[in-house]
């Protein structure tokens, strides 16, 4: 079992310096969070613009749900592949470069969607913005591993990963009135341009901590107080086969391959659930949706506090994200009776609380990957996990739009959303169950 952590002060304001004396640690570390927070907000609004437009895009391409399924299935194909690209090439030139490229990759496909003429140009672009946007996670996980101690970690994980939850929400609102005001192609251009402006200050704000001057010697001494030195740039790597040889990494293709196409399905299917369930307008900015997605950001800050605290209170630190994890999977099983809800809000409620719980899961299971996988190879593993991820949002997909083309075309699309919500309310305790039996006597890696 990883040994026990000693109870910490919950705001650690000082360390000693060289010469034994109290001095101030910085906070420029969360200056770096903040970044990472705004990425990711990028990031989600790009891939969610379609997911809002898909009403307007089945009029203009003629798209039937096994076709709009099949461009959802390519994006998450490349994106699959892009976390094998990403987690190894971000670990090899470092997570300041590795970072800058695949947001300007994922920004150009992102205004591209803007000129294609059919739905196989959908699917190019789709599949080019996927494997772009892959890079976002093994990225910040590095980032988050080089500025901060395990034991602010998942808070700080669970901040910028509340991006997602952000960008899901701006979406909503955003889109609409990009699509009103000007039109479809230009909601594509507009908000696919906005991560350039990102990109100047990253280049201007971010190094790693032994080269930022803007860092003291006492935040750095606390950056550093897990007593794991951050690996230089470019240092040897540890190869994949390695990789999965060893538990600690099937903790995290478990915990996403069972839980991401969950998400998924929130971020492209909820629209139109609402849409056909409640005749919900989506040409017009949705406070529904709004609400749904706002309801994540509390989910992920929030789970990221919950195993920080647990950890501050003197909790072995796996046995606190494992707790964390179990309590989500069980605010996750109201969504089975969702189908049930007769009345929007009751509807926008039960699946506020999943989309929460999900987020707040994937704050932990981020974070988990720092906890047990040493610094040099948090990319990597991020990758590996991120591809088993997509690779079950790459599969589901297909179920989802050939289950709802048949309740469909039957006159009965609650039948299969309904299945559908059951699948996800089951999805997180298979995770938990099979990560603890994984974890029942692990040790920290050694390389």
């Amino acid at each position: 079992m990883l040994q026990s952590q000693p109870k910490l002060p919950v705001k650690p304001l000082t360390t000693l310096n060289d010469n034994g004396e109290n001095a101030k640690i910085g906070n420029y570390r969360w200056v770096i969070c903040a970044l990472l927070f705004f990425a990711t907000t990028i990031n989600y609004i790009d891939r969610q613009v379609i997911g809002l437009l898909k009403p307007t895009l089945e009029k203009e391409f003629n798209w039937t749900e096994v076709d709009y399924g099949n461009i959802v299935m390519i994006f998450a194909a490349c994106y699959a592949l892009g976390y094998v690209i990403f987690g190894n090439f971000i670990d090899k030139i470092g997570t300041k470069m590795g970072y800058s490229i695949s947001v300007v990759v994922w920004s150009i496909a992102a205004m591209l969607h803007a000129i294609v003429k059919s739905t196989f140009g959908f699917g190019v672009v789709r599949g080019l913005l996927g494997l772009a946007e892959a890079g976002n996670f093994p990225a910040a996980v590095k980032a988050v591993a080089e500025w901060f101690p395990k034991k602010e970690r998942a808070l700080a994980t669970g901040i910028f990963n509340s991006g997602t939850s952000i960008g899901a929400v701006v979406a909503p609102i955003l889109v609409p009135w990009l699509l009103g005001a000007y039109g479809w192609q230009e909601a594509f251009l507009l908000t696919g341009a906005v991560g350039f402006i990102w990109l100047i200050f990253w280049w201007m704000l971010y190094e790693i901590p032994t080269r930022h001057k803007k860092v003291n010697a006492a935040e750095l001494a606390f950056i550093n107080s897990d007593n794991e030195p951050e690996a230089a740039e470019g240092s040897e790597k540890i190869k994949w086969s390695r990789l999965l040889g060893i538990k600690q990494t099937w903790v995290f293709i478990v915990g996403k391959l069972l839980t991401d196409p969950i998400w998924w399905f929130f971020l492209f299917w909820l629209p139109s659930y609402f849409a056909t369930t409640f005749s919900l307008d989506l040409t017009k900015p949705s406070l529904h949706l709004a609400i749904v997605y706002s309801a994540t950001t509390v989910g992920s800050i929030g789970g990221g506090y919950l195993s920080s605290y647990l950890i501050k209170r003197g909790w072995p630190v796996l046995k606190a994200r494992k707790t964390t994890l179990l309590i989500v999977a069980f605010a996750v099983l109201p969504i089975m009776l969702a189908q049930q809800a007769t009345n929007i809000w009751v509807a926008v409620g039960i699946i506020s609380l999943a989309a929460a719980a999900h987020q707040a899961w994937s704050a932990n299971i981020f974070t988990i990957v720092s906890d047990i996988i040493p610094k040099r190879a948090v990319s990597s593993v991020v990758g590996i996990g991120g591809m088993a991820g997509s690779i079950g949002a790459t599969l589901f997909p297909l179920l989802v739009g050939s289950l709802l083309q048949y309740y469909k075309m039957n006159g009965n699309i609650g039948a299969g959303y309904n299945i559908l919500f059951i699948i996800c309310g089951c999805a997180y305790f298979l995770a938990w169950l099979i990560i603890h039996l994984l974890t029942r006597r692990m040790k920290p890696v050694q390389f």
